[in-house]
């Protein structure tokens, strides 16, 4: 093995522009790890946690390019370092060029702008949302890696200015149609929603998409604004603006496990709301219908849903829609999967790992595997007893959320790059006790053109892998889209099933089926 790095002094690119680097480097045959970044403090710490250790880096600045590589022998370092500017040039060559550097630049050229749309390194991104708050504008804060206590700063103020701060860690918004971050071609619609997680939003949306209905406006939160140290003030704010929208006539709200007193806080303000309310909070056990602690009765709520395929049913009912009804026994076919799989399994094989790009789906999936008696580890655990002691070390059933910032600190995220993902897939398939990998593909703006095709090598791989011990590796996996998305839908899930997965179109009902599976059912 063997490692080495280049720094260009005051050459900056964008962390978008450098990710697509980045990505196209990981490819070379024998580079095992890469990364293509600026020389702020958190990205040294990434560095050195890879072993990338020196005192040029200690040095470099925030507007220093940075390129390190571990691979297999010294000339492939030296010949990738050696070829940067070959890396660098065809994306230059293809990247839009503007004259904007900065928040008053884009106003001056947009000066009706009432959003800005902030994805800048978290050491930098509270400065620039403040800065566009008090300019008057609303954010959707892109950026991770932002102090709770900026947020709780930002948020204060938009309160006090009567705007709202979407974010940090923002995934995904559907504001008046337009999509903002990860976002899927959806149409408009009476159903508004409110999410806490960018790919809950999106399997929400989607799922209303397909079934024939449509999306007034999606707001997303940030992942940290319903715990108790934010209180939801975001989450409070979207749910004032969709309740004076026209168009939007129900509102459902997708959360991973809120805080107590948070909770408590929204369900008083559910009671002024002149709209029926969804509420499908990931990981609450007992009835929504009463408040989180006392159990009083609050006919306001429209309904509660324990998945978000059930929230989308009780949305479109909401409306006065038909939503189709969701199976609550296995099909026939689904019957003969359960037996044909397991019939392929040695005796050893008994276990589930998870590997997701969204964090909702890890969180739901822990949920329903509970629900039917499968407690799994998680490096996101809803139950802290079972939390992970390493995100990369699997134990029992494990269900791992790859978009933690554990794995996205300087890297594309999941949705964007599969390499993490491609890795893991083959390192779990060579543990013997493995019988199921559950995974989630997702569609839409932003992410990668095509996520099945990145995984489709590694999870044919696994299976080989199995059968070459005289067992066999069930793959199941669901994919988040629409028909309109630009990486094709139907081919996306041809694609999976050509490689030997059994596909749902939503998160929850793969993870049912898997359910299925683990009991025998």
């Amino acid at each position: 093995m063997a490692s080495g790095f280049l720094i260009r002094k005051n050459q900056y690119y964008d962390s978008v522009f450098l990710m697509g680097v980045n990505r196209r480097i990981s490819e070379v045959k024998g580079v095992q790890q890469s990364a293509v970044l600026m020389g702020s403090q958190a990205n040294k710490e990434l560095l050195a946690a890879i072993g990338i250790r020196d005192a040029q880096i200690d040095a470099a600045q925030p507007n220093d390019l940075v390129v390190a590589i571990v691979a297999e022998t010294p000339q492939i370092v030296e010949d990738v370092l050696g070829r940067l500017d070959e890396w660098l040039q065809p994306a230059v060559e293809g990247a839009p060029v503007s004259a904007r550097r900065s928040l008053e630049d884009g106003l001056a050229s947009k000066p009706n702008a009432n959003l800005a749309v902030i994805s800048v390194p978290g050491e930098y991104a509270a400065r620039e949302a403040r800065k566009a708050l008090e300019a008057g504008l609303n954010v959707f804060l892109f950026s991770s890696n932002v102090p709770i206590e900026e947020e709780l700063r930002l948020k204060e103020l938009a309160a006090r200015r009567g705007l709202i701060v979407m974010g940090p860690d923002c995934g995904t918004g559907l504001i008046g149609g337009v999509g903002l971050g990860f976002a899927n071609a959806v149409r408009r619609g009476p159903i508004g929603v409110i999410g806490a997680a960018g790919t809950g939003l999106q399997e929400f949306t989607c799922q209303v998409h397909n079934a024939g209905y449509g999306i007034s406006h999606a707001i997303g939160t940030g992942s940290r604004d319903l715990s108790d140290q934010i209180g939801g003030i975001t989450a409070l704010t979207a749910l004032d603006a969709l309740e004076n929208d026209p168009q939007t006539r129900v509102i459902a709200i997708i959360s991973k496990p809120p805080g107590t007193r948070t909770l408590e806080r929204l369900i008083e303000r559910f009671k002024g709301c002149r709209k029926p309310i969804i509420g499908c909070f990931l990981g609450v056990r007992g009835n929504l219908t009463d408040s989180a602690t006392a159990f009083r009765p609050a006919p306001h709520i429209g309904g509660q849903a324990s998945t978000i395929d059930e929230a989308v049913q009780l949305a479109i009912a909401a409306v006065g829609g038909e939503p189709a009804a969701l199976p609550t026994l296995p099909s026939a076919e689904e019957q003969e999967w359960v037996v044909r799989e397991k019939a392929g399994w040695a005796p050893g094989q008994r276990y589930l790992r998870g590997l997701f790009a969204g964090g909702t789906f890890c969180y739901q999936t822990q949920q329903i595997l509970q629900d039917a008696g499968i407690p799994a580890h998680s490096n996101a655990p809803l139950v802290q007893a079972r939390a992970l002691a390493h995100p990369d070390q699997s134990r029992e059933h494990t269900v791992v959320d790859m978009g933690d910032e554990y794995y996205t600190t300087g890297r594309p995220h999941p949705m964007i790059d599969g390499t993490l993902r491609r890795q893991r897939i083959v390192a779990e398939s060579r543990d013997p006790q493995v019988a199921v990998l559950l995974l989630d593909f997702i569609l839409g703006y932003g992410a990668s053109m095509d996520p099945v095709g990145e995984l489709y090598n590694a999870i044919v791989e696994a299976q080989q892998t199995a059968r070459r011990r005289g067992g066999a590796l069930t793959v199941v996996a669901s994919i988040c889209g629409t028909d309109g998305d630009p990486q094709d839908l139907a081919l996306q899930t041809r694609l999976l099933k050509e490689a030997g997965a059994i596909v749902f179109p939503s998160s929850a009902r793969a993870a049912l089926f898997c359910c299925r599976l683990l009991r025998g059912d």
